[in-house]
């Protein structure tokens, strides 16, 4: 079955609201609104969940009661074992009065621990509302405090101060119910019809829903949801003590199902007829000083362990920023080096497409050699003089084409040279 821990890990309000509050608001008390719009929530989520396990509880005994009274009608096991598919390691073929024993068993041991966790849950709520008021207390100064403590005390002595509540299954108690909900005169009381009227799907049976309507007058007494000295969730507490209170005096083959003739049975004792006075739960603590000492103990640890592992994600985060650092800079010098690269390849084609000019620009027939190696413009103004040096081979076609009486064109022309000089002999 489901705990209250699954469905607060499913809850996504819940979670949204934790995840957006620090350690100090929560130690204020500012989550503890939240925290009790969840705790609602999960109530209603496990009520709902024991509405389908006493459904299953009373499919169960209706077979049962069909095979035993021999009323020869065919009982559909595969529904019934439908219904638990976690029990199917039972003889899936026939349905036997053994088998049904055993699985009533099972449903009824689940409820109980139904009411268990529902308890434990409770004391918890109730634990973590003082430590939380504590808590709050250390913040304020003296005048603070005083004011405080005060104000919790007014508060307690409200909620205490309402009218006297009947001893829960007691002969006073229906009979208010009598009065005041079914509008019939409490000197006409009778427990067969009364039975009747609250059996509200004729089933024959108060399950533990029918008998906790019951207890709404009662209730009704202690807790009023406009005062802000009522906690409703403890009302549901109240109630479920109620509640259990009769099913152990009533129900006496522990079906957790009151029959009529358990009912009727029990009206004829004494403790039906002069009752006790009930002690609500304002005069029972739901925990013990040592449980509490426990409690804080925990939270505590808790809080060591989160504030640890927050530092442990902040040395990760760390971490994770020096890393990004080195990744940038690694970036850049990638981006540096491929900047070069580019540079280099935008030379090699300028150098291409100039000597792809110098070819178109040609004389006709020279053949302009392949460039070695790096290719170095002459600068402007220069000229190539490697055909006249004394040393380089001359090409004989051209040499052979050049008239004769051709001046030297190694010695400058009279009129090329400025005005004023002379020509050296």
């Amino acid at each position: 079955s489901y705990t209250i821990i699954d469905f607060l890990e499913k809850d996504q309000h819940f979670r949204e609201k934790l995840h957006n509050t620090d350690m100090e608001d929560i130690k204020m008390g500012k989550l503890a609104k939240e925290l009790d719009f969840v705790s609602h929530h999960v109530r209603t989520q496990l009520d709902e969940l024991k509405r389908q396990e006493v459904s299953r509880l009373r499919t169960l005994i209706k077979a049962k009661q069909d095979i035993e009274g021999g009323n020869d009608m065919a009982v559909d096991h595969q529904a019934l074992l439908k219904q638990f598919e976690y029990l199917n390691h039972m003889n899936p073929h026939t349905f036997e009065v053994e088998d049904l024993d055993r699985l009533i068993k099972s449903a009824t041991n689940d409820l109980e621990n139904y009411d268990k966790e529902r308890h434990e849950e409770f004391k918890k709520y109730e634990m973590t509302k003082d430590h939380e008021r504590r808590e709050h207390l250390k913040t304020l100064d003296d005048e603070g405090r005083k004011k405080e403590e005060e104000h919790y005390e007014e508060m307690k002595k409200k909620h205490a101060d309402h009218p006297k509540v009947n001893h829960p299954g007691s002969q006073n108690q229906f009979k208010e119910v009598w009065e005041e909900a079914d509008g019939l005169d409490p000197e006409d009381f009778d427990p067969k019809t009364f039975f009747k009227l609250h059996d509200s799907n004729g089933d024959g049976f108060f399950d533990e829903q029918e008998l906790e309507a019951l207890f709404t007058k009662e209730l009704e007494k202690i807790y009023d949801p406009t005062n802000e000295e009522d906690d409703m969730v403890e009302m549901e507490e109240e109630r479920l003590r109620m509640r259990e209170h009769v099913m152990n005096e009533v129900d006496t083959n522990k079906d957790r199902l009151v029959s009529l003739e358990e009912f009727l049975i029990a009206t004829k004792k004494k403790e039906f007829l002069e009752p006790d006075s009930w002690e609500t739960l304002e005069q029972n603590q739901a925990y013990t000083d040592e449980e509490m000492r426990e409690f804080e103990e925990h939270l505590a640890q808790q809080e060591e362990d989160l504030n640890q592992k927050a530092s442990d994600l902040q040395k990760q985060r760390d971490e994770l920023e020096r890393q990004q650092e080195q990744l940038n800079s690694q970036k850049v010098e990638l981006q540096q080096v491929q900047s070069g690269e580019k540079k280099i390849c935008i030379f090699k084609d300028v150098k291409n497409e100039l000597y792809s000019k110098l070819l178109s620009l040609s004389v006709e027939g020279n053949a302009i050699p392949e460039p070695q190696g790096e290719y170095h413009p002459l600068p402007l103004g220069h000229q190539d003089m490697s055909q006249n040096h004394p040393g380089m081979k001359q090409d004989n076609h051209l040499q052979n084409q050049i008239p004769h009486n051709t001046q030297d064109l190694s010695q400058p022309r009279l009129q090329d040279l400025p005005p004023g000089h002379q020509a050296v002999p």
